[in-house]
């Protein structure tokens, strides 16, 4: 196989966590007499991890105190709440299977609060994913190559035998930065036409499409 790692990014690539984000958000938000905000508004303030989330959602202006504390309470009410509504998208149970079928192990690397990440990813994908590299305190977010750079080291795999998988523009930069081949997908958070314009030169529509492009 031309791969021996494939590293997904999680939300809006394997995981639909959009409608739990966006709720938890939004309790958040209205608890603190802020405005909330529509789904497709959430859908474009992912991606750079809960700080940047939380600076984007909050007006204009607002000082770092306070967006420290909403940051707080937005992270143990997500903590509470991360599982409500999120669903793995269709077929990545299955990719992640043939994959592991076929001798390719399989990675997450996420911007995601490491400690939720597994514990998501341990429910709706037990025992699938070989590593998962999450947010942490003091470690670089993507498009880092920080945490490519740990999976890598981990799994003992050159970067050469490994393809980046994710749905938005960091994702593209994060594979780039770690000298990964990159492929982009568009069932999650970002279209094909964004994906295109932010630099993306191979795209799916399903898993199935993937597939046969990491194994051929």
């Amino acid at each position: 196989m031309k791969y021996e790692v494939v590293i997904f990014d999680l939300d809006g690539t394997i995981l639909n966590t959009l409608d739990d984000l966006a709720d938890s958000l939004n309790v958040i938000l209205a608890k603190n007499n802020f405005p909330t905000h529509t789904k497709d508004e959430v859908r474009m303030y992912v991606g750079n991890g809960i700080h940047k989330l939380i600076e984007r959602a909050l007006p204009s202006g607002t000082d770092l105190k306070t967006q420290n504390r909403i940051y707080n309470e937005y992270s143990e009410y997500y903590c509470q709440h991360s599982q409500d509504k999120t669903r793995p998208y269709h077929g990545i149970p299955e990719l992640f299977k043939e994959l592991h079928n076929l001798g390719i192990k399989v990675a997450v690397n996420t911007n995601k609060n490491e400690d939720i990440a597994k514990i998501i990813c341990d429910k709706y994908f037990p025992g699938a994913i070989d590593y998962i590299a999450g947010g942490k305190k003091d470690v670089p977010h993507k498009p880092d190559p920080s945490g490519v750079y740990t999976i890598l080291k981990e799994l003992n795999i050159k970067n050469k035998a490994a393809l980046y998988v994710g749905d938005s523009d960091v994702d593209i930069m994060t594979g780039k930065n770690s000298g990964l081949d990159v492929a982009s997908v568009c069932w999650g958070f970002r279209s094909n036409e964004f994906l295109r314009e932010h630099g993306s030169k191979i795209i799916f529509e399903d898993t199935e499409k993937l597939l046969n492009y990491i194994i051929n």
